[in-house]
């Protein structure tokens, strides 16, 4: 069974890497482009968490962490009395891998069901945040559910975009796994981490047929989406890797013991 990767690049690439360490045959179908900003904003961002004049940044994503970071002026680094949120342990990790120091990572509880900006408000609202500034380093767009607990908390809070997201950019080698994934479809899992992701799908593949296919979600938002889509099974998972990769054993296990077409 192979496993499809739709996380947009390079996340997809290092998943890639970390499941074929695990014994799985993965692939990257990147269902989201990243798109660069200019990165003056992001500059000027920099400049004034130097000057301490903010109290807390949350990143969205792993990308929103690397297209910050990428736009650090020389010299400076991560203010030790700032805190870094991350609403996942992909993106913690991608903030501790840049240089914040993990102390003043801010993320959901190891044992969470789920991570989301939910379970991180869980894990940040004992925090006093009345009069503290807190900016939301994000992509085009997103959901203001965090903003908005902020903001009732007293928070002041705004939003800097640090990049833009687009429609997948498949290659002739892509375009053909995707129709081999349509054409072998129980021998193939998507693992999906984004709604908007599975969105592009319909346009990638007009009129395909979804029910044989099979796919792990990585929030119940997104395997809603899913299912949406007409995707046989769907299966929510914790975007944790060890939880991944249970859940793609159990897969295997089902395909290894169903029939052959």
């Amino acid at each position: 069974m192979r496993v499809l990767v739709t996380r947009p690049q390079p996340q997809a690439d290092e998943w890639v890497r970390r499941l074929r360490g695990a014994g799985f045959d993965a692939a990257a179908l990147p269902l989201l482009h990243i798109d660069a900003v200019a990165p003056g904003p992001l500059r000027d961002a920099w400049q004034e968490l130097a000057g301490a004049s903010i109290d807390a940044v949350m990143f969205v994503s792993p990308n929103a962490v690397s297209r910050f970071f990428a736009a650090r002026p020389a010299g400076l680094a991560w203010p030790a009395s700032v805190w870094a949120a991350a609403p996942g342990p992909g993106t913690a990790q991608a903030l501790v891998d840049a240089g914040v120091p993990a102390e003043r990572v801010l993320q959901p509880d190891a044992a969470s069901e789920r991570f989301d900006s939910e379970s991180l408000w869980a894990h940040m609202q004992s925090l006093p945040w009345a009069g503290r500034r807190v900016r939301v380093v994000r992509g085009e767009g997103g959901r203001d559910w965090l903003a908005q607990r902020l903001l009732e908390a007293g928070a002041r809070v705004d939003f800097l975009q640090a990049y833009g997201r687009g429609a997948p950019r498949l290659d002739a080698a892509q375009q053909a796994l995707l129709h081999e994934a349509l054409s072998r479809a129980p021998h193939f899992i998507w693992l999906f981490s984004s709604s908007e992701a599975v969105g592009h799908l319909p346009a990638l593949a007009p009129g395909a047929d979804w029910s044989r296919s099979q796919a792990l979600a990585s929030h119940p938002r997104i395997a809603q989406a899913a299912r949406e889509l007409g995707i046989g099974r769907v299966d929510a998972v914790s975007p944790a890797f060890d939880a991944v990769c249970a859940a793609l054993r159990d897969a295997e296990t089902r395909c290894l013991q169903s029939p052959r077409p």
